[in-house]
């Protein structure tokens, strides 16, 4: 169309529904016209189009991910797809080259068909067993997948927080697949259930069995898992998990080994449910101390749902009896002090009974020593209101309250004068004021003249003492209103903002804490104000200028000039305005340089701010603090000034603490250094570090060792307190011995008896270097291989010397005596080898025979070796393993007897 316009100028071209209208001069319409019709031309030879209703359901399937199949088939196939809504009609049209379009058409034709034949299908697994279904690696569901691999199975990922897993494909397969699931879910369901058995600590060991054997058996036997506490948890429960049957099988199996070991007794306690609370105590510390102090009993409450009395004790008999008898004794403590009454009053009765501030049902408390319980919103019946205590408690308590609710519903009526200039302040804001009297009262009925009428009776219905209470709570709102005054505070209006607080709460609370209506001016109000000094007040407001916080504001005020949107309008009482005016001007945020170490900003600020936001937050300030570039100590601190003060004082004293644990950890790195040879290294760590890691928590110091690469190998370095370091100090010298008094020597044993010295799992070795608190070492040079390195103090060292000659002597003659009586092997006897020497060099390597035939045939005949070519003696064996001679054997070979 560009090049249409460039070529025929001044022609309009207009695109209809099944043609084209050209408008313009005969020339350029004609050239136009010849233009477009050989375009069209070529685009009915060679281009075509197909139109494709689709489900619209099946148009991300289509598309693919980001446009994948769509945009492949756009480039292989050069064609253009798109997908319009005609006459309500969802079509895909495919435009391009005729084979392309054709190809596009099967492509998409195929990939309908098999949607069609697809269904997508929500299966409920709760989300607890996916991991369970998915298996170690993903082995079952990699099963599942394998059996139905046109099947896409969608588990939800735990972030995604949903029990639904999608199933989608070919029908049939789907339906199987789902069929399958639910059937896997059943299956670990099954196997999934778990029961907790308590089994006292002390039978733990009995029920694990030697090597772990009877906790084997009762697994393998019953295909349970069985999971036991750590044996350093005071933990006595033992968890059991599989199916059902089995897994109470193996309940059953694990508390017969604790009864068959000691006198299991169950015993059952009669407690009524209401006091399960107040035993049980808070977090469940008072059962539990009472568990602990009887001998670790199990007690066991019933379930609220059960609405059963008996409380079950199980444990050894004693521990059981001992347990009962606190239980029944807390019971009955419990019912002594749980006498309960209930007395009705009128709902709207409640807040007089109660009283301001609670000052009426406190001094009824304090009176009986009863507990009062009000209904609570979320109670049906409102009207009940329940006493607690002792019985005799509970009756006067009752009688005191009995006598105020009748007083209450006797309804009187009674009358109060208030000037008709007062009657608007009462009934404004839709009788907020005489509702809130209504409620403190008793729920009094309150009446004032309608309007234009000219009357000063205001009428009060209710309970006589509730209408004394309320005409005593108008009086004094009208004596309030007639003393009324207003004082002009002036505030720069940049804190107005600051002082109100959010939506205004600062504001409400300083109008309700002193009963005073606070007027805040228009922000546009930017006129000067006549006749009001900086810093004054209007009436009766000059009187606490020497005040602290207005103080402030005269200072600011000095500089600018006041404006009427500075001035704040104070009304009531005159006192109870100061006062307010007082508050108000407390509330001006003030800005304060503090010094704090550098060193300190950094633990301060806290990971990624929290630290300083939570502190702001709680002290309701800002704290500004430098770049950490300036590395200055100066921080910033805004806010009122009672708040900075308080956060003033919490930074003094995170300096105070800071200043502490830096002098603390200063002391905690004294370093001392010990010269200990290497060869005392290993005796130093212990088994696993245990040697090694008491130290360290016996004196609380890091104790480090050389590396094998280091040049001065023999240092070890102590770091801690200095008094624990050298405490240390001694006990590691203690362990390896002073080098000045340390002596070494060094004997010859027949390298051969080194294992039997040594021990099996170094057991002989090791307790003999326990019990003479020395050090043994066997060489491992194979130039001196009989050398053994004792060191030690000399009386220790000699003492060992003793002691392994005596079992190497022992051991060689032993061994010798064995060697000597030693025949020769079968090797030495069949390659025509003799005895003697090469016989016990050769059971050294080998093993020895003892009895054989030849034995007792040198005894008998006194002969050298036995006949080989004997088929009785060395018989050949046939194929199939057995003895060719079919007659019984009477050889040499033959049994003793």
């Amino acid at each position: 169309m560009k090049q249409l316009e460039e070529d025929c100028p001044n022609v309009n071209v207009n695109c209809l529904e099944d043609k084209i209208k050209l408008e313009g001069d005969p020339e350029n319409v004609d050239r136009a016209v010849a233009y477009l019709s050989e375009i069209i031309k070529n685009y009915e030879e060679n281009f075509t189009f197909e139109v494709m209703t689709v489900n619209p359901s099946y148009y991300k399937h289509i598309i693919g991910k980001a446009g994948a199949n769509v945009n492949r088939l756009k480039d292989e196939l050069k064609v253009n797809i798109n997908i319009e809504e005609r006459e309500g009609q969802n079509n895909i049209r495919i435009e391009g080259p005729k084979e392309g379009v054709r190809q596009a058409q099967l492509e998409l034709q195929e990939k309908i068909d098999k949607l069609e034949n697809e269904k997508s299908k929500d299966v409920i697994i709760d989300r607890r067993l996916h991991r369970s279904i998915i298996g170690a690696k993903g082995e079952k569901i990699r099963e599942v997948k394998d059996r139905y691999r046109q099947v896409t199975i969608t588990i939800p990922t735990p972030q995604e927080n949903t029990d639904i897993v999608k199933l989608r494909g070919p029908k049939e397969d789907v339906d199987k697949c789902h069929k399958d699931l639910l059937k896997l879910v059943k299956e670990i369901q099954e196997s999934s259930h778990i029961i907790e058995v308590p089994i006292f600590k002390q039978f733990h060991k009995f029920v694990i069995g030697k090597g772990g054997a009877n906790i084997k058996k009762i697994r393998d036997e019953t295909q349970t898992k069985i999971d036991l506490p750590a044996e350093g948890d005071t933990n006595e429960v033992i968890v059991i998990t599989g199916k059902k049957e089995n897994v109470l099988e193996a309940k059953e199996r694990i508390q017969k080994i604790q009864n068959e070991l000691s006198d299991i007794v169950t015993e059952e306690v009669q407690i009524p449910p209401k006091y399960y609370n107040s035993i049980i105590g808070t977090g469940g510390k008072l059962i539990s101390s009472i568990m602990e102090e009887c001998g670790g009993v199990s007690i066991k409450f019933p379930n609220s749902d059960s609405k059963s009395d008996k409380v079950t004790i199980r444990g050894p008999k004693d521990d059981v009896e001992k347990a009962k008898v606190q239980l029944l004794e807390l019971a009955n403590e419990r019912q002594l002090a749980s006498f309960t009454a209930e007395v009705r009053a009128k709902q709207q009765h409640h807040k007089f009974l109660i009283g301001k501030n609670g000052a009426s049902i406190r001094k009824i408390r304090d009176a009986t020593g009863a507990r009062i319980i009000f209904p609570s919103n979320e109670d049906t019946d409102k009207e009940v209101i329940t006493i607690i205590g002792k019985e005799e408690s509970v009756k006067k308590a009752r009688e005191q309250l009995e006598a105020i609710i009748k007083e209450c519903d006797e309804v009187t009526e009674g009358e109060v004068s208030v000037d008709p200039k007062h009657h608007k302040h009462f009934v404004a804001k839709r009788g907020f004021i005489l509702h809130r009297i209504s409620e403190e009262c008793g729920g009094v009925m309150i009446s004032f003249p309608r309007v234009g009428i000219n009357s000063d009776k205001v009428t009060i219905k209710g309970a006589k003492d509730c209408i004394e209470a309320a005409r005593q709570r108008i009086e004094e709102i009208v004596a309030d209103l007639e003393a009324q005054t207003t004082i002009e505070v002036v505030i720069p209006q940049r804190h107005h903002r600051t002082i109100m607080g959010a939506r205004g709460f600062k504001v409400q609370q300083v109008t309700f804490e002193f009963d005073v209506q606070i007027k805040f001016p228009d922000r546009d109000a930017t006129e000067p104000v006549e006749g009001l000094t900086n810093g004054g007040s209007g009436e009766n407001g000059g009187e606490n200028e020497g005040q602290e916080g207005e103080q402030e504001v005269e200072k600011e005020a000095e500089q600018e000039p006041v404006r009427q949107c500075d001035v704040i309008r104070i009304t009531g009482r005159i006192e109870k305005c100061e006062a307010a005016k007082q508050a108000l001007l407390d509330l001006i945020p003030i800005e304060e340089e503090l010094s704090v170490p550098f060193d300190l900003h950094r633990t301060i600020i806290g990971p990624r701010g929290a630290n300083v936001r939570q502190f702001m937050s709680k002290h309701d300030v800002h704290v500004e603090l430098p770049p950490s570039e300036l590395k200055s100590d100066v921080i910033k601190v805004c806010g009122t000034p009672a708040r900075v003060a308080e956060a003033r004082e919490a930074l003094v004293k995170m300096i105070e603490d800071y200043e502490a644990d830096r002098a603390d950890r200063e002391l905690r790195s004294f370093v001392l250094q010990v010269d200990v040879d290497t060869e005392f290294h290993s005796k130093l760590i212990g088994r696993h570090g245990a040697v090694i890691n008491k130290l360290r928590a016996d004196h609380d110091v890091i104790i480090s060792l050389p590396k094998r690469d280091e040049p001065n190998d023999r240092i070890i370095s102590i770091t801690g307190y200095q008094a624990n370091a050298e405490a240390a100090r001694d006990a590691i010298l203690e362990i390896v011995g002073d080098p000045e008094t340390l002596h070494r020597e060094v004997i010859e044993i027949d390298k051969r008896i080194h294992p039997h010295l040594i021990g099996q799992r170094r057991r002989t070795i090791r307790k003999i270097i326990e019990d003479n608190k020395v050090n043994i070492k066997f060489s491992a040079d194979d130039d001196n291989p009989n050398s053994i390195f004792i060191s030690g103090k000399i009386e220790d060292v000699e003492n060992v010397k003793e002691l392994l000659f005596g079992m190497a002597e022992d051991y060689e003659r032993d061994y010798l005596d064995n060697v000597a009586i030693a025949p020769p092997t079968i090797g030495a006897f069949l390659t025509g080898q003799g005895s003697g020497s090469d016989a016990a060099g050769a059971s050294e390597n080998g093993f020895v025979i003892k009895d054989a035939p030849w034995e007792k045939q040198k005894q008998a005949k006194n002969l050298t070796a036995p006949n080989t070519q004997s088929q009785e003696d060395f018989p050949h064996f046939a194929a199939g393993g057995a003895p060719v001679a079919s007659t019984p054997i009477t050889s040499v070979w033959g049994p003793k007897n």
